[in-house]
């Protein structure tokens, strides 16, 4: 079988090469493979009928798990995986570096060793299930947050590190020995069922929700820091979730707003304006990528 690339199939067609790529992304070219980065299209394969106004609305929501299920590779589905999971982890310290993510992600193997000399095996781990736990929210998205959502998250962030052969450490509950974040104590773990109850309920009770109200959780939630470790994690990734539940633009705190997201969550009884700031700059870079991969917003 002989294989052209875009440039040549775009001319073929009578099309741009970027609407060439976007069909192959899109799994609407049969046949076509990428290979080092390069579509790869069939000769004698047929160009795609124009994409009707009901597939152009899909909601991103809608976008994520149609590439989940046909394993598209390059599209959003991809990027986020690759994105959130590596800046959510390495706020928490993980010395996993992008490349290394994306690697772990598209080949589910960790390739050479001296590659990842000085690399901590748990790191390795949940990059893993990072990308598991990304499909779980993007999986349950339109369910109304829970205990029991949070709970499971935190499970499957946190199952087969070597924090969970610790007796005193609790894979999917919360914790049992107080603990600090950024030198501030957080609820005492004998309080936290309750804290956390009553921070759902608070929240689920609300007609309307908008961004403030999502960051409003986000802060009292990191405020209670409920489980012993993944607190971070597991609060960005919730507040992702929220976002494809609400239809807002979701956002990823890189390592450029580090700084900002901390100051944001230390200020937010006296000002939240810092973080709100912070999460509507990222807002911002995240619309890029739905504007290059053409989804409304």
């Amino acid at each position: 079988m002989e294989y052209l690339d875009t440039k040549q199939i775009a001319e073929k067609w009578g099309i741009t090469e970027r609407a060439v790529r976007k069909y192959c992304i899109d799994g609407r070219i049969n046949g076509a493979k990428q290979e080092k980065g390069v579509w790869l299209i069939p000769e004698e394969a047929d160009k795609p009928e124009r994409i009707n106004k009901a597939d152009k609305d899909l909601t991103l929501l809608q976008v994520l798990r149609r590439e989940d299920r046909l394993r598209v590779k390059g599209g959003i589905y991809h990027k986020v995986q690759v994105e959130l999971t590596y800046n959510s982890n390495h706020i928490e310290g993980s010395r996993l570096t992008e490349e290394q993510t994306r690697y772990i992600y598209e080949t589910n193997t960790v390739g050479a060793l001296k590659k990842y000399e000085g690399i901590r095996v748990d790191d390795v781990v949940e990059t893993a299930n990072h990308f598991r736990c990304i499909d779980y929210v993007i999986e349950n998205a339109n369910r109304k947050l829970s205990e029991r959502m949070i709970k499971k998250l935190h499970f499957i962030l946190k199952n087969g590190t070597s924090d969970s052969l610790e007796d005193w450490f609790a894979v999917g509950d919360y914790k049992k020995m107080p603990n600090e974040v950024g030198g501030m104590e957080t609820t005492a773990p004998e309080k936290v069922a309750e804290e956390m109850r009553k921070l759902i309920k608070k929240y689920r009770a609300r007609k309307v929700l908008d961004l403030h109200d999502l960051l409003a959780f986000h802060y009292e939630f990191e405020r209670i820091h409920p489980f012993q470790d993944g607190n971070g994690r597991v609060g960005r990734l919730i507040l992702f979730k929220e976002c494809l539940r609400l239809n807002i633009v979701p956002f990823i705190i890189d390592d450029k707003l580090k700084m900002f997201y901390y100051r944001g969550l230390k200020e937010w009884p006296k000002q939240s304006g810092y973080l709100t700031d912070t999460c509507l700059a990222a807002q911002d870079k995240f619309k890029k990528y739905l504007k290059y991969y053409r989804i409304d917003y």
